[in-house]
């Protein structure tokens, strides 16, 4: 069953075009694209009950961490196949299983896609709720320098035009 498995796993990636290699067997290291989060790695692993998706989305936040835990737990309810949930240091992934009987082309299509939405959709919200102090010390150094603020020009609301913290 798992040589069916794995080539319905293999044409799902490469019907979408997907970058991925194939490592130990069962195990799929996927690249999924993104706007927000450039990409998003994700495995694919193929276990005798289930096939495992495990993302890894951002690393753990500096600040405010109950307030990105609270996000988290309450975006939860709005994914589908998948969970957000913390590793032992406090980086962020998404982590789901799917039972073999569903390992189909379509159900691949969805997960791949939640865990798409939720990274790269997401992103720009956990940084701006776990790392905003960093934001505001990184854009007044490239202003200083005269470096281009083109990749933080997301979090302008962050900072304000007198260099003072409004977004406390």
């Amino acid at each position: 069953m798992s040589t069916d498995l794995d080539q319905v796993i293999v044409d799902a990636l490469e019907e979408r075009e997907l970058t991925y290699q194939r490592r130990e067997g069962d195990r799929f290291f996927v690249t999924l694209p993104g706007t927000k989060k450039l990409q998003t790695n994700c495995w694919l692993i193929l276990t005798p009950h289930a096939l495992l998706v495990e993302a890894f989305v951002c690393r753990r936040p500096d600040e405010n961490h109950e307030g990105v835990y609270r996000w988290l737990l309450q975006r939860n309810s709005r994914l589908y196949g998948v969970h957000y949930t913390l590793d032992d240091m406090g980086d962020i992934h998404l982590v789901g299983r799917v039972g073999l009987h569903a390992v189909t082309d379509d159900e691949l299509d969805r997960i791949l896609g939640q865990v798409v939405d939720a990274a790269d959709g997401d992103f720009n919200v956990l940084l701006e709720l776990g790392f905003a102090t960093s934001i505001r010390r990184e854009w007044a150094w490239r202003e200083s320098r005269g470096e281009s603020l083109a990749n933080l020009r997301a979090f302008s609301h962050l900072v304000s035009d007198s260099g003072s913290d409004t977004a406390g």
